[in-house]
This record gives C-alpha cells, sequence and structure tokens, in this order.
C-alpha cells in the first residue's frame, strides 16, 4: 500500500478492542493497511530495586488476542500488520503519528482508576501526535442538550467545532473528508460568548450596547464565508450551520450523543507558548462526548 496506515493502540483491553474496530472500518474506507501496535511496558534497572526487565520476544498474548478478535472480518482485502514495541506507551504512540495516517486507541487502558475517563496515553497521543488521534470512548455516555440544539436532517453526520476568531483549514477539511466517506452531513458548531460584559473594576461588570442578534450574525457571516470553500471542493457532503451563545465545549458534547465522529483541532503553538497544547474545549470534549472524537493538528505556519 503506497498510502500511510491507519495506527491502532491495543493492549488487550475491552476499550482497545473497540478502537481496533473503528481502526479497521477507518483502514477499510481509505483502501489502507490497518498496523495494530502493542507497547509493551517494562521498568528500566535500577541499583538496589529489582524491577522486571523486558519482555522474552517469544510472542505477543495481547497481539494474539487482537489477531482472534479481528478473525475473519478482512476477508475483504483489507491488509492487517501486528507490530510489538517495548518501552512506555506514552512516549512511543505519539511518535507512531509520524508514519501514519490516523492513530486510534481507547479512551481508557488496562492501567489508572477505574473512574478515569480519558487514559494519560490517549492524552499524550491526542497532545504530541504528528497525524489527527481518534479517541473512542467507551459505549453508554450520557449527554445532556441542555441549550436545546437545532435539529438537523435525518441520517449520518460529523460534527466539527469552528473558532471564527481563529479557523484552521486542516480541522474543517478532514471533517468534510471524513463526511464524503461515510456518506454523511457535516454539522459545523460554532459557539460565541454572551452575555458580552466588560469589566471596570473588581467584580464591577456593564454589559456593552451590544444587540444578541448582530453579534450572532457577524459570526454566522465569518463562519459561511470560511466554510465556502469547503462546500465548493465536497459539493456532495450538505453542511449545517449551528450558531448558539455560550460553552462550545458543551454545543460539541450534546451534538455527539447521534454523530459517528466529532472533531476538534489542537492548540497552535505561539511564540510566547511554544508547548503543544489540546486546548480546554478539545480536553472537554475528550471527557464527554459520546462518539468517537478526533483531534487534528493545526495546519502549518504560512511563510
Amino acid at each position: 500500500m503506497s498510502s500511510p496506515p491507519v495506527v491502532a493502540a491495543v493492549d488487550g483491553s475491552d476499550d482497545s478492542l473497540r478502537a481496533l474496530d473503528w481502526a479497521l472500518d477507518a483502514a477499510r474506507r481509505r483502501g489502507a493497511l490497518l498496523r495494530a501496535v502493542h507497547v509493551r511496558q517494562y521498568a528500566t534497572w535500577a541499583p538496589d530495586v529489582l524491577v522486571a526487565g523486558p519482555p522474552n520476544g517469544e510472542g505477543d498474548p495481547v497481539l494474539d488476542h487482537a489477531r482472534t478478535h479481528l478473525a475473519g472480518r478482512t476477508d475483504d482485502g483489507t491488509p492487517v500488520e501486528y507490530v510489538t514495541l517495548d518501552g512506555l506507551p506514552g512516549a512511543l504512540l505519539p511518535e507512531l503519528g509520524a508514519g501514519a495516517q490516523l492513530l486510534v486507541l481507547g479512551s481508557r487502558g488496562r492501567g489508572g482508576f477505574a473512574s478515569l475517563l480519558l487514559g494519560s496515553n490517549g492524552l499524550a497521543a491526542a497532545r504530541d501526535a504528528e497525524c489527527p488521534v481518534v479517541v473512542v470512548p467507551r459505549p453508554g455516555r450520557a449527554v445532556h442538550d441542555e441549550a436545546g440544539e437545532a435539529p438537523t436532517a435525518p441520517g449520518p453526520r460529523v460534527v466539527v467545532g469552528l473558532n471564527v476568531d481563529s479557523p484552521d483549514e486542516a480541522v474543517a477539511e478532514f471533517a468534510f473528508t471524513e463526511a464524503a466517506r461515510r456518506g454523511a452531513r457535516v454539522r459545523v458548531v460554532v459557539a460565541y460568548a454572551w452575555p458580552a460584559r466588560t469589566w471596570l473594576a473588581p467584580n464591577e461588570y456593564i454589559s456593552p450596547l451590544i444587540d444578541q442578534g448582530e453579534v450572532e450574525n457577524e459570526v454566522r457571516t465569518l463562519a459561511e464565508g470560511f466554510l465556502d470553500p469547503h462546500r465548493a471542493r465536497h459539493p456532495d457532503v450538505p453542511a449545517d450551520l449551528h450558531v448558539a451563545p455560550g460553552d462550545a465545549a458543551g454545543h460539541l458534547v450534546a451534538a455527539s450523543g447521534d454523530a459517528e465522529l466529532v472533531v476538534v483541532g489542537r492548540h497552535r503553538r505561539r511564540l510566547l507558548a511554544p508547548a503543544r497544547m489540546i486546548g480546554s474545549v478539545t480536553h472537554a470534549v475528550l471527557l464527554h462526548a459520546a462518539s468517537p472524537i478526533a483531534v487534528v493538528p493545526p495546519s502549518p505556519p504560512e511563510e
């Protein structure tokens, strides 16, 4: 296969097997190789401390379990490769993104506390990988639409968050392309802060004389202008725009209830903030969305 693989991280947990199922479907839609990777973690040597050594390499029961799980499901010709790596998953998994078109993980692995909503490896991959990262949550996450999201046309949909103050082409293009692969609609969610308030002194605010309707119309106009080129490149993908006041993460989580995928972006590096960050909205969506979540790296900065 000439195209980069879809990489699925497996560790034998039910969460990773759900991610493997999602990755198999993604590889099939892309005509790509599926690479199932197990990172075996072992402790390093330390003086006067008895620690485990590296695995003996006589076989990997986790990958054997993955093979059994996929048995009979790749008869359509989708190639699958099984790879074992030794080291720290939080460091090695993000590095796999450099040679992949997609990295897929479950929201939790075998380690950590049972109450965790997102494991440390998933968080590290979403923050650091060079390719888009899809995190597949556990089934049964409940979402509540307290704001009363506008109804959409029936059928599958891909939800994408759009920040009109700093829109990212890579995030929108990923959402439209994925919707085209799935025969789905794109639901574009844009949130704006309201009520707008001006700070005067501690605990003293005034509300500016701005009409909410004017603010929403301006936000909608900016969003429509950004989306026009994507609609032109994907004429067969219907796109709905949902503009609403309030918290962007809350609107995206509410829209995830019946979505096939929620697409969000990662913060772009800045001069005074050179470290990679996923941002508060993306973090909240990773923790609470009911559907799989794709975290897309930012577009390369223009020269």
